[in-house]
């Protein structure tokens, strides 16, 4: 039997969630797709769902009239904004789908928040924890003993060294590496290719080779 599941944000993230929902389906009939919920979605993007043979719901106001029984995925590559949302449906009692894709490998111990996204060639090796809806894009590796606290965005292509602690709604961008031992603070942004060899404060935002 499969758990009807929706996806909320039709943007470009939400779609890749969806081929996440498919690869683990055609190993595993696991989730029913029912569509997607968006506060504000874009015609081209609606047209693309659509083009997937699936539909926008409706806005988040949708999950107020659903089952129980209905879980959520939050398809938005924005922390801050996932932390809002799970707030708002987890607080009405709705559970968030955990979703990985099987072409992730995950070492001895990898702890994986509820609502959590893991896609195609991510690799964790061991004693990782990630927190609630943490995103972990395309072939990100994240190396031993690393922490990554709740709302996490990390980007394709990501390379997250061991003992490393990653803070609530921080952002890496793509290509970007930090080094063994280091602390990204909560809500900061590293930038696209940025190399970090530092500890990273809180609410800032660093980029280059080393990150500044």
């Amino acid at each position: 039997m499969t758990t009807p599941l929706v996806i909320i944000g039709c943007g470009g993230f939400g779609r890749e969630v969806h081929d996440v929902v498919d690869a683990i389906n055609a190993v595993k009939p696991t989730w029913s797709l029912l569509g997607y919920l968006d506060d504000q979605p874009d015609p081209v993007n609606v047209s693309l769902v659509e083009s997937h043979s699936s539909r926008v719901l409706g806005s988040t106001d949708w999950m107020m009239t659903a089952g129980k029984e209905v879980q959520f995925v939050i398809g938005i590559g924005t922390g801050k904004i996932r932390r809002i949302i799970d707030e708002r449906l987890s607080s009405a009692g709705f559970s968030a789908a955990t979703l990985v894709h099987p072409t992730a490998t995950l070492g001895h111990d990898v702890r994986i928040g509820q609502g959590s996204v893991i896609c195609a060639g991510v690799r964790a090796t061991t004693n990782i924890s990630l927190g609630r809806h943490v995103h972990l894009n395309l072939n990100t590796t994240v190396g031993h003993d690393s922490t990554l606290e709740d709302y996490v965005t990390i980007n394709p292509l990501v390379a997250i060294s061991g003992w490393v602690h990653v803070g609530k709604e921080s952002m890496m961008g793509t290509h970007s590496a930090v080094l063994q031992n280091l602390s990204i603070g909560a809500g900061s942004t590293v930038g696209a290719g940025s190399c970090v060899v530092k500890d990273v404060p809180e609410n800032i935002i660093v980029k280059g080779v080393p990150a500044r």
